[in-house]
């Protein structure tokens, strides 16, 4: 697998990132450990997790694989810290006590002495920014941390963060994908003007651009879930629709499935370092692994980027 670097860092990852927000819920210790392994094989390096994932348990997953299973220095070790807002004296959300008390959660749960990438999980409001941007600055010169991102920020935001931090933010995890395209309305050019690299979470349109919505919804599927039912319906739209007869169109004509031409399709964009795909089994993550292969010709990426356009005016577009 390719690698790319990270922003303006001198990390360096795979262009496919493997996610695992569904380790220890709805996939086991023994399948978890089936797809590190072959990402790993496949030269894949960096997994993502995140605190609030199985409310800790993807964390303790992948850290009891780490080490037996798959040395830890062939992996860029990435989790994320939840803003979420609690009682108490620190109140929670991305205080600097809030925050560095889930740093020592995370390099608890994961058993390791430091985090590769260590990224906010959103924006908090309700506390200075100065405050939390002197949590990462200290997770850093701690040596907890060897670098730091931030996850679902606006343009202003991240623009906000990466100029007033001491510490480079050199990764911006963001939903994108054919069918959510607005951050590349801010958020890109932010990140470009700031040497940050993007995260696309979701790159298959929370599944929904592989296709397999089309004519219904599969029984083993994250959209017949209680749980994630919700988070897939927000993509099954006309509009959606319409993108997804054009993603298997592309696909019959280049002999390839929907979602290597989806997944290709987003890891190319501009800006973007390593889509983050999650997957139910290990032969659904060949599946995305495969896609390394696949570069889309020209004429398709041009009829795509047509048919899931959106709409750009003032300011983004101006002078006109």
């Amino acid at each position: 697998m390719e690698t790319r670097q990270l922003g303006a860092s001198g990390l360096r990852v795979s262009r496919v990132a493997l996610g695992t927000m569904t380790w220890g819920t709805a996939t086991d210790a023994e399948e978890a450990a089936s797809q590190l392994v072959a990402f790993v094989d496949a030269g894949g390096t960096l997994v993502d997790t995140a605190d609030v994932y199985g409310e800790g348990e993807s964390e303790r997953v992948l850290g009891s694989l780490l080490g037996d299973l798959v040395p830890r220095e062939d992996v860029v070790l990435a989790t994320k810290a939840v803003a979420r807002r609690a009682e108490g004296p620190f109140g929670g959300g991305a205080s600097r006590g809030a925050l560095l008390t889930a740093l020592t959660g995370s390099l608890r749960r994961l058993g390791v002495d430091h985090i590769d990438l260590w990224q906010l999980h959103a924006w908090d409001p309700a506390v200075p920014v100065d405050e939390t941007l002197g949590a990462l600055d200290f997770a850093v010169t701690s040596g907890k941390v060897r670098y730091v991102g931030v996850s679902n920020y606006t343009g202003w935001q991240l623009a906000t963060a990466a100029a007033r931090v001491r510490v480079p933010i050199v990764s911006a995890q963001m939903e994108y994908s054919l069918l959510e395209r607005g951050i590349e309305r801010e958020v890109v050019p932010a990140a470009a003007h700031h040497g940050v690299g993007i995260l696309p979470w979701a790159p298959l349109g929370r599944g929904v651009l592989t296709g397999k919505y089309r004519s219904g919804t599969p029984a083993d599927s994250r959209g017949a879930s209680a749980t994630y039912a919700g988070y897939v319906e927000q993509h099954r739209t006309e509009r959606a629709a319409r993108i997804v007869e054009a993603v298997v169109t592309a696909a019959d004509g280049l002999g390839t499935s929907p979602l290597a031409v989806a997944l290709a399709w987003v890891r190319d964009r501009p800006g973007v370092v390593a889509p983050v795909v999650g997957a139910r089994d290990t032969g659904q993550l060949t599946g995305s692994l495969a896609a390394e292969e696949l570069s889309l010709p020209p004429a398709i990426k041009s009829a795509l980027d047509d048919v899931s356009a959106i709409d750009f005016g003032y300011p983004e577009r101006w002078p006109r």
